[in-house]
């Protein structure tokens, strides 16, 4: 079992904990978080892109000129992909880009990300992380005294305070634990844990 230290916001020591190697401890397999990375980003994709068809097209109804005699080639509407203003051939149309991995795998990957972090020692207990006030200012003075320049910040709980406090913070973000995903942890250099987290962790990550 990993032990690690628990800081409070000023970056003292108040104790330790010792992090269930299930969880933390587990081999990283790069292959198995780029397919969940990639699972992420194509579930936010807009797939809205959309191009008319010659059939779509308005206009075209009746033959631009005869057939014969003219002297120019012969052309039966308007809507032709060749033309100015006609259809588009094979363009985009409106599409779902997700697809679903196992949550089985979402789990280890989670896992596996949270591993990383610990081995490269980015990953830092808080007991405890809130705010009476929104004000940047304080949330960066807070983030100076525990040397956290690049991080994202688990909590139970934050409260509005806190979350809005970061929002302005360029390179922090704070999330609650229901909405840890691999994507996030890997954005972010350091991984914090508000220590009650990680109870909440190992009854969603052991179920």
């Amino acid at each position: 079992m990993s032990t690690v230290n628990i800081y409070n916001t000023k970056n003292e020591k108040v104790g330790e904990i010792g992090l269930n190697p299930q969880i933390f401890n587990v081999e990283v397999k790069e292959h198995l978080l780029h397919d969940v990375v990639r699972m992420q980003l194509a579930g936010r994709r807009a797939g809205s892109a959309c191009t008319k068809t010659r059939v779509e097209v308005s206009g075209g109804g009746s033959k631009p000129w005869r057939q014969k005699g003219t002297g120019r080639a012969r052309s039966g509407s308007r809507r032709s992909p060749v033309w100015r203003g006609g259809g588009v051939v094979f363009g985009p149309k409106p599409r779902d880009y997700s697809f679903k991995l196992n949550r089985k795998v979402k789990k280890q990957a989670l896992s596996m990300a949270m591993s990383a972090r610990l081995q490269e020692g980015n990953l830092m207990v808080l007991d405890a992380f809130q705010m009476d006030v929104i004000k940047t200012k304080e949330f960066m003075n807070v983030m100076n005294l525990l040397q956290l320049d690049n991080c994202i910040i688990i909590t139970n709980d934050a409260g509005e305070n806190l979350h809005k406090s970061s929002r302005n913070a360029n390179g922090y973000k704070v999330i609650n634990v229901d909405g840890l995903n691999v994507y996030d942890i890997l954005l972010h250099k350091k991984l914090v844990l508000v220590q009650p987290v990680i109870d909440s962790l190992e009854k969603r990550l052991m179920s």
